[in-house]
């Protein structure tokens, strides 16, 4: 059977789509955080809605998916160039970028502070830095980068009664790796840790020898793909269901059958458990089976977005923070009320779920025609600084 690998003038279209739609999906969660009158985490089984609950929950596909494809189109890039040497050099150049762009254009967007007296390690952060150490693993054969991935993401659990305080004067080291936390460097500046590197690297390790699932013929890797996500989910519902391991939240029953539910899917992004990433990535895999081959309006709409990830994603946030805060002064509110409130919602703000949506809706749409312009931009020209955008 003829190989489906992709050339230099051939992509793997499931993947882009793919990709396009968390984008999406990611965007619903960002305008809930400006946006929302919600003052409680979503997840809090004592106060939220399904509604509500169900609107934070989807969003949690989008990080692992996007790292994990991260590293599939890493490995797929150096297959078409058979050069390890600068498939390397440029993950590492990428991942530093990636690691600049998150402390400055991404956590302004996210804080408005020309200060930066508190940095944001979030979800660019984490791909920079797996990518740089992506860059070093690519010299191995794909299968043990796969099998140090695995190593990553099924025995990080195992740590997590370990406290960074241990560490002494090391702690810091501790919460980039395992620990989600807040490090005061001094009294004026600050890094808020979201996205501990250890599973994350994991993620974008797998997600690289996974990549080599797709020399094989696409009718071949679409059951393979439907195998691998389905034993992932059956995986993840054995543990959750036993509280043997893999998450430092053990299951519990509540007071009604729906939470019992929203319970057992509950896992802890902060870092990813082992079974928030088998739940995740399991039913990823499994989109990416139900994607291959298809060809509509709708997958076309969200290729536009899964080809140009890093032009949609800084304009997005930039929208949703300063739309919220015209809104917020429109309203009647002051500046300096949107200074004093997290991420500057002031006290009595936001909406409601529906207004929420829309909102979202609008900012997809919004973006839709730059991203569709600056995809054809990227597949007419070559120029070097085109692939860091």
């Amino acid at each position: 059977m003829e190989s489906t690998l992709p050339n230099a003038r051939q992509r793997i279209f499931s993947i882009d789509i793919l990709r396009g739609i968390i984008m999406c999906i990611m965007a619903l969660d960002h305008v809930r955080d400006f946006y929302s009158n919600v003052n409680y985490d979503p997840l809090d089984l004592t106060k939220t809605s399904a509604a509500l609950f169900f609107t934070r929950w989807i969003t949690h596909f989008c990080a692992p998916t996007f790292v994990f494809l991260a590293g599939t189109s890493a490995f797929l890039s150096l297959s078409k160039k058979n050069d390890k040497s600068a498939a390397s050099l440029f993950l590492l150049k990428r991942g530093i970028w990636l690691v600049v762009l998150e402390f400055s254009i991404i956590t302004f967007g996210w804080q408005l502070d020309p200060g930066f007296h508190v940095l944001f390690a979030q979800v660019i952060w984490a791909i920079g830095c797996s990518m740089i150490v992506l860059s070093a693993l690519v010299f191995l054969r794909p299968v043990y980068v796969g099998v140090i991935g695995l190593v990553l993401i099924f025995g990080h659990n195992a740590f997590d009664h370990v406290k960074a305080d241990s560490f002494g004067q090391y702690k810091l080291l501790w919460m980039i790796l395992h620990k989600q936390s807040f490090y005061a460097f001094n009294n004026r500046s600050a890094i808020f840790i979201l996205y501990p590197l250890v599973p994350w690297v994991g993620v974008m390790a797998v997600g690289y020898a996974f990549g080599t699932l797709f020399k094989l013929d696409a009718a071949v890797r679409r059951s393979l793909f439907i195998k691998i996500g389905l034993s992932c989910l059956v995986l993840f519902i054995a543990l959750r269901f036993s509280n043997l391991y893999g998450d430092p939240f053990p299951w519990q029953i509540q007071d009604s059958w729906w939470k019992d539910i929203l319970a057992f899917i509950k896992c802890y992004k902060y870092p990813p458990s082992l079974l928030y990433l088998l739940m995740t990535l399991g039913i990823s895999i499994l989109a990416l089976a139900g994607l291959e081959g298809i060809n509509n309006r709708v997958t076309n709409f969200f290729l536009v977005y899964g080809r140009v990830p890093m032009f949609y994603y800084i304009p997005h946030l930039y929208i949703i923070h300063l739309s919220q805060v015209f809104v917020a002064l429109a309203s009647g509110f002051t500046v300096q009320q949107l200074q004093k409130g997290a991420l500057g919602k002031p006290g009595a703000w936001g909406f409601s779920l529906p207004v929420v949506y829309f909102i979202w809706l609008a900012v997809v749409l919004i973006l839709y025609f730059p991203c569709r312009w600056f995809m054809g931009v990227k597949q007419r020209r070559r120029n070097w600084w085109l692939s860091y955008i």
